[in-house]
């Protein structure tokens, strides 16, 4: 604790100068490339991604029980003898009941398991301090300097460069590093590394992030079926006429569903991974390290086995390309590198 009272680390509102010291103004180049984002409301961030949660998987509860209802529909009209499209259906009702009961277990088993799920996914094995000396030493520091609990840690073995986090909870987080990453980042821009995937953890985005790559994917799958339903009723002949309305919105449907999940999870990180890049400087205290990161991670995108289109959000990079500035940001997962890297060269600048 500093003399003053004052409580160091990235969780006071904002590091004091040193005593006696001029105010240093923010330069031309800092104000053109946006906010320096040099505090951190941890607190704030906790709790808008604890509602985006929520909203999700009450997003992912509403389209399961619509396409249950409309499956359901379908099946009466196919099947029923009294069938009548403008009276509820006992069929539709059942339909919805079993959707909305497959949305509830997937949100149960993200909220129970969803680190262990993601890690599955990329397949990533676990390694110790004994495998991995060094990571294990920086992840130690960083979460000193985070006030958070060590992460459970996982490598994937491939030799891209990549690093990703995941988990509900801090205490029930996992960082992972690629092999690649390991073998070609210096100490310090490890370290870089970690920090961004820390602040991740500490303002709970990989809550969010974690619950996007396992229900949007959920939300796919379901679309996925309903069309492969959708096929076997069109070569069904009786009560074409009613059903064929019903078919018509289903198919709509399972286009839409699985747009409007893309979307979403290609909005979700890019602010947040310019707040993890400051946060990250504010854990090391040092951003020429993440900045060397970003200038190799940038020469080197590439995707791997372990990664694939659910998880592609999570990394510290995106896999499977690297986004121009003239993006549309409803197109991309991350912002682009090189703004990165301007955002982190302004902030070391002030």
């Amino acid at each position: 604790m500093s003399a003053s009272g004052s409580q160091p680390g990235p969780w006071g509102a904002r590091d004091s100068p040193p005593a006696g010291s001029a105010p240093v103004a923010m330069t031309a180049r800092a104000k053109a490339a946006g906010p320096g984002l040099k505090a951190t409301d941890f607190l704030a961030a906790q709790r808008a991604n604890r509602r985006n949660t929520v909203w999700l998987i009450a997003i992912l509860l509403t389209l399961g029980g619509s396409f249950g209802y409309l499956l359901g529909l379908l099946a009466e009209a196919n099947f029923a003898p009294d069938f009548d499209a403008f009276a509820p259906s006992r069929f539709g009702v059942v339909g919805a009941v079993v959707f909305v009961g497959i949305g509830a277990a997937a949100s149960l088993v993200t909220f129970a398991a969803g680190d262990r799920v993601i890690v599955g996914m990329t397949g990533a094995r676990e390694v110790s301090a004994a495998d991995e000396p060094v990571l294990h030493n920086v992840v130690e520091e960083m979460a000193i300097a985070s006030g958070l609990p060590k992460p459970r840690l996982v490598v994937i073995d491939t030799p891209a460069m990549n690093a990703f986090a995941t988990g509900m909870r801090p205490d029930r987080a996992a960082l992972g590093v690629t092999r690649g990453l390991l073998d070609g980042l210096s100490r310090d821009e490890l370290q870089g590394v970690v920090g961004h995937e820390m602040s991740h953890i500490a303002n709970l985005d990989t809550r969010y992030l974690t619950a996007v790559a396992i229900l949007v994917g959920l939300i796919g799958l379901v679309a996925d079926a309903t069309r492969r339903s959708l096929f076997y009723s069109g070569r069904r002949q009786r009560r074409g006429r009613a059903a064929a309305p019903l078919i018509a919105i289903l198919l709509l449907f399972s286009i839409l569903a699985p747009i409007a999940a893309m979307l979403v999870r290609f909005a979700v990180s890019r602010q947040r991974e310019y707040l993890a890049d400051a946060t990250a400087v504010r854990f090391t205290r040092n951003p020429t390290g993440l900045i060397g990161a970003l200038q190799k991670l940038e020469a080197s995108v590439q995707p791997f086995a372990g990664a694939n289109r659910a998880t592609q959000h999570m990394f510290i990079v995106n896999p499977f390309r690297d986004f121009a500035g003239n993006v549309s940001a409803l197109m991309a997962t991350h912002p682009p590198i090189a703004n990165r890297i301007e955002r982190l060269q302004n902030l070391g600048a002030d």
